[in-house]
């Protein structure tokens, strides 16, 4: 094996290896499990990072929830390759992503607060990033990670002792 991958977009082939990510991860209740269907529909969201040998070795996805706000989620590396750099440069990907298209803030949800830290995150000490008109339309949507964001009970089990981060 050697250290070396490259970022690109998630392709239709990619999903049976994000689950394979994501698996070990919600089983320790640090990612939330999703049915395939959810993957293969935001699968636009996702990057890749690929080893040179054509393993996906992680993803990180960028989810869009208004004219200025999106969120870095299901960000994941395998085993072998975690300490290598592949979550840093998947979230600096993410990021460039959302400066490209125009997103003045983004959040995350996570127990690694440290390593957002790295890369410009603070933690949130409330709600008031959000604007009371758009947390209002916010409600509206029926996504889960929206739902974490907004704090609502229905997902409480799901977030205990996660920390939100812009």
């Amino acid at each position: 094996m050697t250290d070396s991958f490259h970022i690109r977009s998630a392709r239709t082939g990619d999903v049976a290896a994000i689950k394979g990510l994501v698996a070990p991860l919600a089983e320790h209740r640090i990612l939330m499990a999703k049915e395939t269907v959810a993957y293969y529909e935001s699968l636009q969201e996702f990057r890749i990072a690929e080893a040179d040998d054509g393993e996906v070795i992680g993803c990180g996805a960028l989810h869009v929830m208004w004219e200025d706000l999106a969120e870095v989620r299901t960000l994941a590396a395998s085993d072998a390759w975690r300490g290598k750099g592949v979550g840093h440069v998947l979230v600096e990907s993410l990021l460039a992503e959302a400066r490209e298209l125009g997103v003045a803030r983004v959040f995350c949800l996570t127990f690694e607060v440290d390593f957002f830290k790295r890369h410009g995150f603070e933690v949130m000490a409330d709600q008031t990033a959000v604007d009371p008109v758009v947390y209002s339309e916010l409600l509206r949507s029926h996504d889960e990670g929206v739902a974490e964001f907004l704090d609502l009970a229905r997902v409480k089990p799901n977030t205990l002792g996660n920390t939100r981060m812009i």
